[in-house]
Parts: C-alpha cells; structure tokens; sequence
C-alpha cells in the first residue's frame, strides 16, 4: 500500500499532490494485455480486484488506467468496466507499448511494417536530399555516419547514432509530410534498428553503403541517393530475417552479440 508517513508534516498551506502512476503496475496490465491473458473485447478485472492483485490504492490503478487508454490499449466505458482495445486501435509506435509487447513482438509484425514503410518513404526522401540537402544537413548526416562508423563494437551507441542519421535524411528531403512522419515513426524506427543493428554479425556493411549515402548527397546524385536508400533496407531485411530465425521466430532478446569482433 502507499505510504502516508510524513504527511502530518506536510504544509497545510502546501497543494495536494496528484499520485503517482506506478510504472510496474501499468506496465504489468499492460504486459498482460500484451499476451492476451485479457484478450481483445475482454473486460479487465473491476478495479476493487486490480487493487488487491497489486496492492495499490484505487487512485493508482485508475491512474495506471488512464495511461493505458491514452495509447489505445483500453477503453473505459459507463456502467460497464474498462475493456481491452482491438490491436488495430494501439499505438504501436509508442515505446512503452513496444517495450511491452516485448517477447510478444513476433505476434504483432511491427518490424515487417516498418520496414516496409521505410522502403515506401526513405528511398524517396533520400532522392529529394540529394537535390534539396543543405551543406549543414550533409555535415550533420556525415557526423552521424563517423559516430556509426566509431561506435561499430558498441550496439547501443550504433543505434543512436543510426537514429540521427535517419531523423536527419528525413529531415534533409524539404517535405513537410516526411518530416512528420519521421516524428511519429520516431519509436518503431528506433526498435526497428537496434533489431536490425543487434542481429547483423557484422555493422561494416551497413557502415559502408551510410557513407556512400552521405558521399551521393555531396555530389547531388539523386539516383546513386535512391540505390543506397535501397541497399540500406535489403541489409536491414536480410538481418531481420537472420535475427527471426528459419522458423519465423525471434532468435534473440536483442541482446548485444557475446562477440564484439566484426567479421573480417
């Protein structure tokens, strides 16, 4: 139960303080939402039971409630309880949706959707960056290119470094849409890369054709732009596939690789 120590002490000219959301209370409705212990259309327990499984006030589980409703999880409706959501209705570009779908992943196809939304949009944008990039842009996309390129032994900092770098193509194409969509996509493109990034037994290739990309952008060339966009996604596909396994199944935790040695 919260605690109430010290609340005697408080001001009485101090303002109510809201309570807190307990993230591992969210976290565990939500996980279980996520392996369909409460499945699509099914009612959650009333909230009298929700407290008694966690041991938490009714303000907490309401507030936990209300997170989960704000990314499409569960719907509260009058007089009848709080139902789960068809997956259709999540948002599954949140991180903490994705963080919850976590071994559940495979089930929901979210990295197959980004990756064939990236091939939609970024072989695009990259064409347009090769016209439209201004010089910083290309200074910017060169820097997250070297920051890949150092971090190679380091998954984590690989994609970050791997973010930026995409964040600012998008960026570099001048359209309003794309630059929109890179916002939205933000969450799903970076679990998408670190999957990607995590799986491949070596980054050099990948490192390779980002720094072709930056060089096609420097010399304006919006077809060589469009080819590196596409060979990107193909290593991106081909480690995916590699991570999921000959079965379809996820391989890995996303773990980093034991061996930290690329291939030679």
């Amino acid at each position: 139960m919260d605690s109430i120590e010290g609340q005697g002490r408080a001001s009485a000219a101090e303002p109510a303080r809201r309570p807190r959301v307990r993230k591992s209370v969210t976290a565990s409705i939500a996980e279980d939402i996520c392996s369909e212990r409460y499945p699509s259309g099914s009612l959650l327990p009333r909230e009298n039971d929700l407290c008694a499984m966690y041991g938490v006030s009714r303000t907490v589980i309401r507030e936990s409630l209300k997170v989960l409703e704000s990314k499409g999880l569960v719907r509260g409706k009058p007089r009848i309880g709080t139902s789960v959501c068809e997956k259709d209705d999540w948002n599954i570009l949140d991180q903490n949706v994705l963080e919850w779908m976590g071994p559940y992943i495979a089930a929901f196809d979210i990295l197959g959707s980004i990756l064939e939304a990236r091939r939609t949009i970024e072989p695009a944008a990259a064409e347009y960056a090769a016209e439209r990039a201004t010089a910083q842009e290309i200074a910017d996309l060169d820097n997250a290119w070297r920051q890949m390129r150092d971090s190679s032994h380091d998954p984590e900092s690989f994609t970050e470094a791997d973010v930026t770098f995409h964040k600012v193509l998008l960026s570099a194409s001048h359209n309003q849409v794309f630059r929109r969509l890179s916002s939205a996509m933000h969450a799903g493109l970076r679990y998408a890369l670190h999957a990607s990034n995590v799986a491949a037994y070596s980054r050099d290739e990948a490192i390779v054709v980002h720094g072709q990309l930056v060089e096609a952008l420097r010399l304006r060339d919006r077809a060589a732009a469009r080819d590196c966009a596409n060979r990107m996604l193909d290593l991106a596909a081909r480690d995916l596939a590699a991570e999921r396994g000959p079965e379809g199944g996820r391989k890995t935790n996303f773990e980093p690789p034991t061996s930290a040695a690329p291939r030679r």
